[in-house]
């Protein structure tokens, strides 16, 4: 794998952030997901300012990585790489976006449930790719069977992972990484809850490391 691909899986977790108040809550985020072992972002384009999130996330902890969620056009690509954003994940598979992110030579990680997405994936030769919404797609029996024609990927599944259900994720040996919201709410968010952020993101950890190696 890359090296943005091997970060994202040592950390085995991904917080995907809606952020409504950048100016307000950014660095202080990024303090408390780094406090917590998980210095990694995904900002979502469905809140206004994630490529301002990027860049003051970036600022307050220069060694994070910080990406751009929900991207569903190039000029999103092009503000994410401005703000100094790292990675790009995509909901859906878009073969203009993702010739577009290589282009421009930041990692994406476009939303796959579908054998005709995977073999989209395969065409540009990916790695890693999203497999959204996870929950809803039929869950890890259906990444498991996806990965018996498609060994080449590694899956980061989004969408109604929590607590309770990440250590049977992340122990498949096909599951790169978690990303999820459960620890970066609107509500622990809107009412700067950082040491309930820090606490679930520690949380979090501990159960990567013990399903990966307990």
């Amino acid at each position: 794998m890359n090296a943005m691909n091997e970060a994202i899986s040592k950390i085995g977790v991904v917080p995907v952030i809606k952020l409504n108040h950048p100016e307000r809550d950014a660095a202080a985020l990024a303090k408390a997901l780094c406090a917590g072992g998980v210095p990694v972002a995904e900002l979502t384009f469905r809140a206004a300012g994630a490529d301002t999130a990027m860049k003051l996330m970036k600022e307050a902890c220069p060694d994070m990585l910080v990406g751009a969620g929900t991207v569903t056009t190039t000029a999103q690509i092009d503000a994410t790489i401005a703000a100094g954003g790292q990675f790009i994940v995509t909901p859906g598979f878009d073969a203009e976006l993702v010739a577009y992110a290589q282009e421009k030579n930041i990692p994406i990680y476009p939303g796959c449930t579908t054998p005709t997405d995977y073999h989209a994936a395969l065409k540009f030769g990916l790695e890693v790719i999203k497999f959204f919404p996870a929950e809803q797609s039929g869950g890890l029996a259906k990444i498991k069977a996806m990965s018996a024609p498609f060994p080449q990927f590694k899956v980061m599944p989004t969408g109604g992972i929590s607590l309770k259900n990440l250590a049977e994720y992340i122990k498949n040996p096909v599951i790169a990484a978690c990303g999820g919201s459960y620890m970066v709410t609107a509500d622990l968010i809107d009412n700067q809850k950082w040491d309930e952020i820090t606490a679930l993101c520690k949380q979090s950890r501990e159960i990567v490391e013990e399903a990966r190696n307990g």
